[in-house]
């Protein structure tokens, strides 16, 4: 018998394996992001984005939560780029093309774009369903913990910001400017991830992850010899 794809990652990629659809969404995914080297977007960060969403979403349909997960990305505008905020519209859409053509029915389909549609931090939105939670939840969680530390200074030497300011690395005396410090997005977006969170246990990791980021800053301070203090 197979195992629960909410398990762990070699669950969850046996299970797409097994799934002659899912195994399309996830060639999908790898097409879309043929020549991106966007460590941060990547096919593997899809699959983490899955294995929560199954986790936060018991009572979904595991392939609706991970056909939702695969292709929530699947069109990945850059951090800076004008028109990221329509990012998700436009992965949603996507999904209202593939997900018939792979004998998901008229329902599915449109709870999955509709979930994708409103997963994205940037889009603002609040989910209409129980998936929709549960997939925004789990895309929060990979902006936390050691891999959320990853991707801010990955996606911060991409736009080319500094790590810290040189002079202020907490704000004390100047405006926070997280395009240019990638500290300077602890404060202005993760630090309040937790409190977004739409789920019990997404809430709860949420706060597990978001104290490691606060040991880092710490660290950071203590390495620095500059006192951490609440930005202005």
């Amino acid at each position: 018998m197979m195992s629960a794809p909410s398990r762990d990652l070699a669950s969850l990629e046996a299970f797409i394996a097994a799934d002659p659809a899912l195994r399309a969404l996830r060639d999908e995914l790898a097409a879309a992001l043929a020549g991106d080297d966007d460590p941060g977007h990547d096919a593997a960060h899809a699959l983490r984005v899955a294995l929560w969403t199954l986790r936060l979403a018991p009572d979904e349909s595991p392939r609706a939560a991970i056909a939702a997960a695969l292709l929530h990305d699947v069109v990945n505008l850059p951090k800076d780029h004008p028109e990221r905020h329509l990012a998700s519209e436009r992965s949603a859409e996507r999904a209202r093309e593939l997900l018939p053509r792979l004998d998901f029915d008229a329902a599915t389909t449109e709870r999955v774009a509709g979930a994708i549609r409103d997963h994205s931090f940037s889009r603002g939105a609040t989910p209409e369903s129980p998936l929709g939670d549960a997939l925004q939840d789990a895309d929060r969680l990979e902006a936390l913990g050691a891999l959320g530390l990853c991707r801010t200074l990955s996606t911060g030497v991409r736009m080319g910001a500094r790590y810290f300011h040189a002079d202020d690395p907490w704000g004390r005396r100047r405006a926070l400017d997280d395009r240019s410090y990638s500290v300077d997005h602890f404060f202005t977006k993760l630090l309040g991830l937790p409190t977004t969170m739409r789920t019990a246990r997404g809430r709860e990791e949420a706060t597990r992850r978001a104290a490691f980021l606060e040991a880092f800053l710490d660290q950071l301070a203590d390495e620095l010899g500059v006192a951490r203090s609440t930005p202005r």
